[in-house]
């Protein structure tokens, strides 16, 4: 579609160009970027875009925070920009924690919406039985049965092919090996407790149905042979004797050595999860639901996302999934109170969509819309999904598959046994979870009458005849400060003010004064009213980096100023070429030392029209 069109091309042009993205996928939300040089990008323009929740800047990604329209954004980027998924970069000098982050993202990402629904048909099928539907000896069972678990038994396979994709290795290769380790014949041996032996090597038999890690080290290992071989083979016969000499090394190797270290390894990790889960269920659970959330914003919760499926696959039961369920809960219960208290109706229509979307498990509109920028009711938020994971804990509730988000993970916690008391943990803890959040954020939550409030509601705020006035010192739009996507200026942490989207690009002096301040790069300069009032006029967001370029300044420090001087210009067009976000805020860095900072006006300014009051 269109807007969908024109969304891509902006993403694409404020990344830094098609040339500097190594690779780009995305997940239930989020467009996920590899860049090569991260500060080609600009962050600050895509978070104002429409259709843009926020950006994310972590483990190794640039992060574009979309929502549910993600998948026809993410059709279109690929199609401008002609993007192939791209190998990681192990010279990349990013720590090996991204690296390990993005790595993981980028093998599982594609699996798990397939994954999800076959969990969930396999809750499905749980619920058939316990309702005495069906019975596992049926034919419509065993035919469903095989369609659901047929992902998690050939789970190697199609790891091989999304991991050796990842490595930059040839996929069908990795689903090669991965279909190796669960070949029937291997398999027979292996269930018949026979022995096997390769060049008089004893071989090592274990199951590697549904295994996770023996496949990823191994499609890891045939990546470096296959460059080698790549390299050192005559373009005439590489396309055979590398993929032979690969399979020829890797797939014994694999059965000698990486299959059963790795194996062993995924066995510990299962085992010590359990070890901290059984020393306390509540703790275990009420810390995933308290900070899920948080490890979401950073992009570091696919470091767990291995752990769940390994625990599923070697244990067959995982909690974590649990304290997920109540973490999205708890931004639910949080978005609703922000819904029934503002009396804005923009917040109401967003806070509907976004407490519809997290029940259903997509969280992103609520907690960068919503809970994170007010700040109380993300923490509320948390505090809600650690007491909905106390409630799974102190129930035992578990899932016995990996499912969907929000409530279609709910069907796979129903335990092979059939319904139990466990079961009704998950529904208790989801409505703890909502009810905590959203009573806490009622009651200490006092929504700001000023957020995106109109023209004539800030008019009516504040006599234009009372206070001190400060000017518009630029030609444009005035917005109230949440619009600046800068939480130093939004928060209000370094004072009062109004921000203004400028149309012109002459910076006038708004009251006469002098100037204490003009920086270096003359992207900032600060003034000082003959009353007593300091305010910092900041020119866009980032522009420090210009390091002057596009700006000149008329005064110097000191300089005694009237209103209506010129103080400084800038070529608007340059930098919104460069991609720089060009909204100025213009705060009252001394607040605390006044009543009151109110803004006088919204909406289109000519210079020296009053913006702001200070009460005295």
């Amino acid at each position: 579609m269109e807007q969908y069109q024109q969304l891509a091309e902006t993403i694409i042009r404020h990344v830094g160009g098609k040339d500097n993205v190594k690779s780009v996928f995305h997940c239930a939300t989020r467009l996920r970027f590899k860049l090569k040089d991260e500060k080609k990008a600009n962050a600050s323009t895509l978070k104002q875009q429409d259709g843009i929740i926020t950006v994310v800047q972590s483990g190794g990604q640039f992060q574009v925070v979309i929502g549910n329209n993600v998948p026809y954004v993410y059709k279109e980027v690929v199609e401008l920009g002609g993007f192939q998924a791209a190998a990681t970069d192990d010279d990349e000098k990013t720590g090996v924690f991204n690296r390990l982050i993005d790595v993981i993202a980028g093998i599982f990402t594609p699996i798990l919406g397939p994954m999800a629904g076959s969990g969930l048909l396999k809750g499905l099928l749980a619920i058939l039985v316990a309702l005495g539907l069906l019975t596992p000896e049926m034919g419509t069972y065993v035919v469903l049965n095989a369609a659901a678990d047929a992902l998690f038994y050939f789970l190697p396979v199609i790891l091989g092919h999304s991991a050796a994709k990842k490595f930059g290795g040839n996929p069908y290769i990795g689903m090669i090996i991965g279909g190796a380790l669960v070949y029937p014949s291997i398999v027979a041996i292996q269930g018949a407790g026979e022995s096997l032996t390769f060049l008089h090597i004893p071989v090592v038999l274990m199951s590697y149905a549904s295994s996770v890690i023996p496949i990823i080290l191994a499609a890891y290992v045939s990546s470096k042979i296959e460059t080698f071989f790549n390299r050192h083979t005559h373009e005439s016969v590489r396309n055979f004797t590398t993929p032979m000499m690969a399979l020829l090394l890797v797939v014994p190797l694999t059965f000698l050595a990486i299959g059963p270290v790795a194996t062993y390894a995924s066995q510990g990790l299962a085992n010590g999860y359990s070890f901290l889960y059984d020393l306390s269920p509540t703790i275990a659970i009420a810390f995933i639901g308290a900070f899920w959330q948080v490890l979401v914003m950073f992009g570091l919760h696919w470091g767990l996302v291995p752990i769940i499926i390994n625990n599923l696959t070697v244990a067959g039961v995982d909690t974590i999934v649990v304290g997920v369920l109540m973490a999205t809960f708890g931004q639910v219960g949080a978005a609703l109170a922000i819904t029934w208290k503002t009396k804005n109706p923009k917040v109401k229509g967003l806070g509907t969509s976004s407490a519809i979307a997290g029940v259903f498990g997509i969280t992103e509109p609520a907690m960068y819309g919503l809970t994170l920028p007010r700040k109380k009711p993300f923490v509320f938020g948390m505090i809600g999904g650690a007491a909905g994971g106390v409630i799974g804990g102190l129930f035992g509730t578990a899932a016995y598959a990996m499912g969907g988000l929000g409530v279609f993970s709910i069907p796979v916690m129903i335990a092979p046994t059939g319904i139990d008391v466990a079961f009704y943990g998950a529904f208790l803890g989801m409505a703890v979870a909502t009810v905590v959040a959203l009573v806490l954020t009622m009651m200490l939550h006092k929504e700001e009458a000023t957020v995106e409030s109109t023209e004539q509601e800030v008019a009516m705020s504040v006599s234009a005849q009372v206070g001190f006035p400060v000017t518009a010192p630029i030609k444009g739009e005035v917005v109230t400060l949440n619009h600046v996507r800068d939480e130093v200026f939004s928060s209000g942490a370094m004072g009062k003010g109004v921000a203004i989207l400028p149309t012109e690009g002459v910076v006038y002096a708004p009251f006469d004064g002098e100037v204490v301040t003009l920086y270096p790069s003359k992207h900032a300069i600060g003034l000082r009213s003959d009353t007593g009032v300091e305010v910092l006029i900041h020119i866009g967001l980032d522009t420090v980096k210009l390091d002057g370029k596009y700006f000149e300044a008329f005064v110097r420090d000191g300089q005694k100023i009237k209103e209506g001087d010129v103080l400084v210009q800038f070529e608007l067009d340059s930098l919104v070429q460069e991609g720089y976000d060009t909204i100025t805020p213009i705060i009252v860095t001394n607040t605390e030392f006044f009543l009151d900072v109110l803004p006088t006006f919204t909406g289109s300014v000519d210079v020296n029209h009053d913006v702001l009051r200070v009460i005295v």
